[in-house]
């Protein structure tokens, strides 16, 4: 069956029919240029599902969602940026008070709300600005209000994360959309944000959750900005059915076209996420390919991307290909190392600097170059298999010591 994917790079997720959302600048913090407050409601109940941080030190708000999403519905998201309401001793109390906020002011039942906070861990949350911000975010909610969802949950973030894809799914046109923020504090299992995606396609919770994790196997899984896996951090997707297409509850067809269409989605989000890490200069990937089995790809491929001695490496544009091999052979995976290729790839161009275990006498104006630009790909063939993976990261620069020296005050 032809099946093609159209990309809305200004889409969100207001995209999917029955969704609007907003976001407001309500108090939380001090800074009144920046939105801190978002809402986002579909017209009719949705399936949903979730994934969360490992972190054992996780968020109020994560478990409150996890509880909510137990029965797979939901209605609605409300999210803060500023304060993580995490490690704070009314941190449950105040999580379940967002949700009944968001249910007084919108009519969804509490209990089909997601909730998210995102920003200074340890410091209570002041529930008065939530209070006094729901009825100008509720006024406001709309089908162009994406955007301000998006900057209401950025907190270092540079630049708001979106999408939306269109595809054909069961003799229909369905939409999937997507906002995220996170720029410090993520590394794989889970990569460190919030990410909320939202589509009008039928599909049972059950099957939006297996479509959910073997996407972010790929992408949220796969990323890493600094090693550091936070404590708040939740992917959720709720869809709606209003494109009305013939409901999913197999891994038949039509569920293989929605999970095209939702990694189209997340790979865009991760490249984003990565692209914008903190104080980062460019997006650098790993593509390990011909390995024993995917585990091992994905092993070696997030081996380099975390590595610190390769992130700097990146940020001098210093092709160094000791580090790459060293990053590989620390992996803990069952590789040779008497295979190895590795070559640098951008728009300027590849160039291989290593075959078989070996550093080659290359260019060094020419690795240069190449490692310049603002997106870079590392590319390994370890020559044992056909499977494959990427990761996402970026460099390790100066401002990123910045940032994280005074990230409270």
């Amino acid at each position: 069956m032809a099946f093609s994917i159209q990309i809305d790079l200004d889409g969100g997720v207001t995209s999917p029919k029955g969704f609007l959302a907003n976001g407001v600048h309500c108090g939380i913090r001090k800074n009144k240029t920046k939105k801190d407050l978002m809402l986002l409601v579909s017209e009719t109940m949705c399936d949903a599902a979730a994934i969360c941080t490992k972190n054992l030190v996780c968020g109020a708000p994560v478990t409150v969602t996890k509880r909510n999403l137990e029965n797979g519905k939901a209605r609605a998201v409300i999210c803060n940026s500023g304060i993580a309401n995490t490690c704070s001793a009314d941190g449950m109390e105040k999580a379940q008070a967002m949700c009944e906020l968001a249910s007084a002011y919108t009519g969804v039942a509490a209990e089909d709300v997601i909730v998210g906070s995102t920003g200074v861990i340890g410091q209570p949350i002041d529930l008065v600005p939530i209070q006094n911000g729901m009825q100008s975010l509720v006024d406001g909610l709309s089908k162009d209000g994406s955007h301000a969802a998006a900057q209401a949950i950025m907190t270092t973030d540079t630049v708001e994360k979106h999408i939306a894809v269109t595809f054909p799914l069961g003799g229909k046109t369905c939409t999937i959309g997507a906002i995220a923020k996170g720029s410090g504090m993520i590394h794989p299992n889970m990569a460190t944000m919030l990410s909320f995606i939202t589509t009008d396609a039928a599909i049972s919770a059950e099957m939006l959750k297996t479509a959910l994790l073997r996407c972010a196997d790929k992408t949220y899984h796969m990323l890493s900005v600094d090693g550091d896996t936070s404590t708040n951090d939740t992917v959720a997707i709720m869809a709606n059915g209003l494109c009305e297409n013939l409901r999913i509850e197999a891994e038949n067809e039509d569920f293989q076209c929605f999970c095209s269409a939702l990694l189209t989605v997340c790979e865009h989000i991760v490249k984003m996420l990565a692209r914008d890490g903190e104080g980062a200069t460019k997006l650098v990937m790993c593509e390990v390919g011909h390995a024993k089995t995917e585990e091992i790809a994905k092993m070696c491929a997030k081996s380099v991307i975390r590595s610190p001695l390769v992130k700097t490496m990146m940020f001098g544009a210093d092709a160094n290909c000791g580090r790459i091999l060293c990053a590989l052979g620390y992996a803990g995976a069952d590789i040779d190392a008497k295979k190895i290729d590795v070559e640098y790839v951008s728009a300027k161009g590849s160039i291989l600097v290593c075959k078989d275990g070996v550093v080659l006498d290359f260019s060094e104006e020419k690795a240069k170059e190449i490692l310049l630009e603002d997106t870079v790909t590392v590319r390994v063939n370890l020559h044992d298999g056909e499977a494959h993976a990427t990761a996402y990261g970026c460099d390790l620069t100066y401002d990123y010591v910045k940032i994280n020296g005074d990230y409270r005050t």
